[in-house]
């Protein structure tokens, strides 16, 4: 790895997708991974809810044995819901399920790089627009002297199966940015510090400029207007899923 892209020497770190985490990870005492449409609102949502999540690479056929294996939920892709109550990566099917204490999550994108990092060793956080603030109070409490956190946007995914970086993944990553420097969390690299202002930038209007992104158009035409609602909608006790033993739970203070 060419020592230039992994911003070493800067607290606050920020790149793209799996290979991006890949670069800034490795160092850092937390990683914080960001998929705003819509795997960690999903996991965020989840976590709230009391619900235990496996990030999942692949909605496959080993994706269903896992999940028979831990005695959990399988989420399901969102255009393959069949009937009332069936869970999926859509947050606000989520929000209106029961019953459910253990959730196998796939998604391409934030499960995968959060599982990834996880084999590697990392330390890795939840964080989408609902939590950022609780997500940063959390990652300042437990770093230490001289300790960097990387911030990574999952991004999405073009036809041909390549990274296409999400605005609002740029905005997930900038709300946590700006919630640690608040926190005197600073020395920011200067793709961290592109992030923070990108977020700025829209921060006034979040809702309106998340509608009107390419992701959030893109599940308006596909019948999922509340998704993208749930993604910037206020909550009172916001929880901050960190990925333990393979599961991301609620953080505790003992953490």
């Amino acid at each position: 790895m060419n020592g230039a892209w992994t911003q070493a020497g800067c607290r606050i770190r920020f790149d793209w997708g799996p290979v991006g985490a890949d670069a800034v990870g490795p160092g850092a005492a937390l990683v914080a991974v960001v998929d705003v449409l819509s795997f960690t609102t999903a996991l965020t949502v989840a976590v709230e809810r009391g619900i235990a999540v496996m990030p999942y690479r692949w909605r496959d056929d080993s994706a269903g044995r896992v999940a028979r294996e831990h005695d959990a939920v399988l989420a399901v892709g969102r255009e393959q819901v069949e009937r009332p109550g069936q869970v999926s990566l859509s947050p606000d099917s989520i929000l209106r399920s029961s019953g459910i204490e253990r959730l196998v999550l796939p998604s391409p994108n934030g499960a995968t790089i959060s599982a990834r990092l996880a084999e590697a060793g990392a330390t890795v956080v939840g964080v989408s627009l609902r939590n950022a603030d609780a997500a940063a109070a959390s990652i300042v409490r437990r770093l230490g002297a001289g300790d960097a956190v990387a911030v990574v946007a999952a991004g999405e995914r073009w036809p041909d199966g390549s990274l296409r970086p999400a605005v609002e993944d740029l905005w997930g990553a900038g709300a946590l940015i700006e919630a640690l420097v608040r926190r005197g969390a600073g020395d920011l690299s200067v793709e961290a510090g592109t992030a923070l202002a990108a977020y700025r930038s829209v921060a006034d209007d979040l809702a309106t400029a998340l509608r009107a992104c390419a992701s959030g158009r893109e599940l308006h035409a596909h019948g999922f207007p509340e998704d993208v609602a749930v993604a910037t909608r206020p909550v009172a006790d916001p929880a901050v899923p960190v990925l333990t033993d393979g599961w991301f739970v609620a953080d505790s203070p003992s953490f």
